[in-house]
């Protein structure tokens, strides 16, 4: 893709006319800090609504709103050179996925610790979806699930291994720990990774490339693009991918799944689990009953009267965006 190249937002079925869009680009931004404000106001006079982080190491987000007003920040993506080539991935929605639209200045648009990767100029090969399968199917490929354990929980492709991770600062030392104490004759002859949107992954690659590992691989657009664009017949995702937003999570299509989420510890929840004694909708679940006690569930459902009330008034609480902004950020 080159400067001027449209950016197409898909026509939202009736059913669910938001869009959602995630996006990122890892792309040197030493004013990064400038380009906020301009970009906040586009976003809040087009009705876009989610959380763009900004830092400089490049762009990731990911925004919901009107057909339209996804279209102008696209057209925007695709007017500035520096984001000409992003690879917005979308997928629809009944009501808006955010309550509000806020963009970030960070230190790095996924946060890793490691100031001494280059996620711009030196990671693994992309794979695209569509060679993605002839890959893992390989017996000599190494398949790992960069995204934390909550989310795997839910979803990840078969024979994928899974670090255990809380957060993704924690990746470095699981590779430190696992890959690096393999055996010569341990070692797989590819390692291939994925996240959500690609993001993390894209980043994992770089930190491994670091390490001085070869024939690294990343899914391109990540699950996200893997979901839209093979047919499930040929699928060997499992499950349900985890997504940082009011829908939990997608099915392959990218349509809406049928998980709901804890908001008091961000766990994705079946119907079943909601069934549970333990589940008090924004304060508990069976995950996390016992990580809390009475006072801070008490503060959590003070949070969720607030939120109910701002909510009648058609209003966002900020106890409601900030729940989502614990998860940054998606990937």
């Amino acid at each position: 893709m080159t400067q001027n190249t449209p950016i197409n937002v898909p026509a939202a079925p009736v059913e669910t006319p938001v869009v959602v869009s995630a996006f990122y680009k890892f792309v040197a931004l030493p004013d990064f800090e400038a380009l906020r404000p301009s970009l906040q106001t586009l976003c809040q006079k087009n009705g876009v609504l989610g959380t763009i982080l900004l830092a400089k190491e490049g762009i990731n987000g990911t925004a919901s709103g009107p057909r339209e007003g996804l279209q102008t920040l696209m057209d925007y993506f695709a007017a500035t050179p520096r984001f000409a080539d992003i690879v917005p991935k979308f997928s629809f929605a009944e009501t808006q996925a955010f309550h509000r639209m806020k963009v970030r200045l960070k230190n790095e648009i996924v946060s890793m610790g490691q100031p001494d990767i280059d996620p711009v100029g030196d990671v693994g090969a992309y794979v695209k979806p569509e060679q993605w399968n002839a890959l893992i199917e390989d017996p000599d490929t190494l398949l790992i699930d960069t995204r934390n354990q909550y989310e795997v929980a839910i979803g990840t492709f078969e024979g994928a291994v899974d670090p255990e991770t809380n957060s993704f600062r924690e990746f470095p030392e699981w590779v430190d720990t696992y890959l690096a104490d393999l055996k010569d004759d341990e070692k797989p002859k590819n390692i291939a990774m994925f996240c959500t949107g690609g993001i993390r992954c894209e980043k994992a690659t770089a930190y491994l490339v670091g390490q001085g590992f070869d024939n690294i691989f990343h899914l391109e657009g990540g699950i996200l693009k893997y979901l839209e664009t093979v047919p499930e017949a040929e699928s060997t995702w499992q499950g349900d991918c985890f997504v940082f937003d009011q829908r939990v999570s997608v099915k392959h299509g990218l349509a809406e799944g049928d998980y709901d989420m804890c908001h008091a510890c961000r766990m994705p929840l079946t119907t079943a689990e909601k069934q549970s004694p333990d589940y008090e909708a924004g304060v508990s679940c069976s995950h996390c009953i016992a990580s809390h006690d009475e006072a801070d569930r008490e503060r959590f459902r003070e949070r969720q009267r607030q939120i109910k009330l701002a909510r009648q008034r058609g209003e966002s609480h900020i106890g409601e965006t900030s729940q989502k902004q614990a998860s940054e950020k998606n990937g």
